[in-house]
């Protein structure tokens, strides 16, 4: 049982893992795409995110905790002035992965690890997307679907008058 064990240990020591996901989190940055192991690169998400949270808060604290972890300065740089400002309205989930296949020699499951992009400057890259979908007509959900108005109910005053008459 894994009871109270919060870190996966990826078969290596505190040390080697630590130093490990500093180089990982430094290139998933400045190429904002790796390929690595599925579990490496589970791992490695929890470790960006935070990173990208702390770009977010902007402070002389969050700058040095990231400078701390992070091994280029450039690429903090980037972190606190580029994506920070990519992500201010996103509330988590700054990264995403995706499965590639297996690695030839030992059957590894591989991992594509990227940050996502921006919802408006997706827009922007796919200009023919854009203008396709001003050409479309807006299709509501509920045309498809009758709204059907619930029974009225009589109030305890209306079936007292009913009741009478009805003798």
């Amino acid at each position: 049982m894994r009871h109270r064990n919060a870190t996966k240990k990826l078969g290596r020591t505190s040390s080697h893992r630590r130093a490990m996901l500093r180089n990982m989190v430094t290139s998933l940055f400045r190429h904002e795409k790796i390929t690595t192991t599925d579990a490496k690169a589970k791992v490695l998400r929890s470790v960006a995110e935070k990173m990208i949270t702390l770009g977010k808060k902007g402070s002389l604290h969050a700058r040095r905790k990231a400078l701390a972890f992070i091994r280029d300065t450039a690429v903090a740089a980037k972190v606190f002035d580029e994506l920070s400002d990519r992500y201010r309205e996103r509330a988590g989930g700054y990264t995403r992965i995706m499965k590639k296949a297996e690695r030839p020699g030992d059957n590894a499951l591989l991992s594509v690890i990227e940050l996502i992009p921006a919802e408006g400057k997706t827009a922007e890259k796919a200009g023919v997307k854009k203008e396709k979908k001003a050409t479309q007509k807006p299709v509501r959900r509920s045309q498809g679907k009758k709204k059907t108005k619930a029974p009225e109910t009589k109030t305890k005053e209306e079936s007292q008058q009913a009741a009478p008459e009805a003798k």
